[in-house]
């Protein structure tokens, strides 16, 4: 009977080892698939991260180019100072030897950005009232973008600046503010 009972609590022991054992593995493996779960998530994510950043990135590089588009066409418009010239006065793209021009009547640089809502307002109405340029006023279209010089030179720190030069280019004058062309003439000394 001794052996009997022995017998008994092997097999209870190797039985709650075995029901042990199962349930370990069972659990460890539970972990695992849980682990794996959470990584497959993460991987996701990032995934989603990853391609949300590119898709900005385009954004961006598309709007940069758009804005680039814009100035090389706005600038190559006022290459053609044939047709900027009007009745009176011109309004045309700046150029340095243009500065001279004060020697016969009144220059005006605008510094203009492409992308300022201001400037482009003041432009469409210049651009408008062409034939209403007084005859000895040259307004030159400087882009404020790639004048860093002439900006340092008149103390220009925003777009939308009027400066009015004489012959040898030495500041008259510097007004912001004028946002149509009669405003922008009655500022002229």
């Amino acid at each position: 009977m001794q052996y009997g009972i022995i017998g008994l609590i092997v097999l209870a022991v190797l039985g709650g080892g075995f029901y042990v054992f199962l349930g370990s593995s069972q659990d460890t493996a539970m972990v695992e698939k849980e682990k794996m779960e959470k990584d497959a998530m993460m991987q996701q994510e990032v995934m989603e991260m990853e391609k949300k950043a590119t898709m900005e990135k385009e954004a961006m590089e598309k709007e940069v180019m758009m804005k680039e588009e814009a100035m090389k066409k706005d600038d190559s418009m006022m290459e053609k100072g044939d047709a900027m010239m009007a009745h009176g006065g011109t309004y045309e793209a700046y150029a340095p030897e243009k500065i001279s021009w004060a020697k016969d009547g009144d220059v005006v640089l605008f510094f203009r950005a492409s992308w300022c809502p201001t400037c482009r307002a003041v432009d469409a109405d210049i651009r408008s009232h062409l034939s209403s340029i007084p005859k000895d006023l040259t307004i030159l279209d400087v882009n404020y973008d790639n004048s860093s010089a002439l900006k340092q030179k008149y103390g220009v720190t925003y777009q939308h600046t009027f400066v009015q030069v004489d012959a040898s280019g030495n500041q008259i004058t510097k007004w912001s503010g004028s946002p149509t062309l009669a405003a922008l003439v009655s500022n002229v000394k």
